[in-house]
């Protein structure tokens, strides 16, 4: 039985995307920028909030001076919106009961912004203790580089082949392929089962109970 589950947060554990998108438009309507639907935020958010204000800027406006006076406003109204109506997927909660339970270590790594992170899976998971909750933070690169698996492997003390790592989208599998552990992918998140297909994960589950039977729990 494998000793460690390490999930994604952003369209994994929690469906954020709501929040995410309110809060990139309030902060592009501030300078006059164009804003987006909720939908299309699905394609720009999971490579770490940067990656996503670039995305969410319009051709010709991308440059690092208009990324960061986006996170500036950004942060501080996220901060405060951030669970409007974000919240977990079904069954998600009782999986990581479930899993803690039968002994499994559990941690996140996730692309969202360390503060955000610690805050969302404190408020939503009080109940579950992680080994540890990564978020994007210095010294430390954003998925899909394995460092941050790496990193969670050896703070918990097991062997790679005794890892799993779950998340929803591209970035994920290439997270798990690079970080060398069995890796899932979820079809309830943000992006579409056929692009974790087109990476060949150790399974796609669709829903909780896929990952339990996978696990032969």
């Amino acid at each position: 039985m494998k000793r460690l589950a390490i999930f994604d947060l952003d369209g994994t554990l929690l469906n954020t995307i709501a929040d995410l998108a309110n809060a990139t438009n309030h902060a592009l309507a501030e300078f006059g920028y164009p804003t987006h639907t909720t939908d299309e935020y699905r394609y720009f958010v999971g490579n770490g909030i940067d990656k996503l204000f670039e995305r969410a800027l319009p051709e010709g406006e991308k440059t690092q001076e208009n990324i960061l006076k986006i996170r500036n406003c950004f942060i501080p109204y996220y901060n405060i919106h951030n669970a409007d109506q974000s919240c977990p997927y079904p069954g998600i909660e009782e999986l990581l009961s479930t899993l803690q339970t039968k002994g499994m270590k559990l941690a996140v790594a996730s692309n969202k912004y360390q503060e955000a992170t610690t805050k969302l899976i404190r408020q939503y998971f009080p109940n579950i203790h992680f080994t540890a909750i990564f978020g994007q933070c210095k010294g430390i690169p954003t998925k899909p580089d394995p460092q941050v698996i790496e990193e969670i492997i050896r703070m918990a003390e097991v062997k790679k082949e005794d890892t799993i790592y779950t998340g929803d989208s591209c970035v994920d599998m290439q997270t798990g392929k690079n970080a060398c552990v069995t890796t899932v992918g979820v079809s309830w998140g943000f992006r579409p089962r056929t692009e974790l297909e087109a990476y060949h994960p150790d399974l796609i589950a669709d829903s909780c109970e896929d990952i339990l039977r996978f696990l032969g729990i």
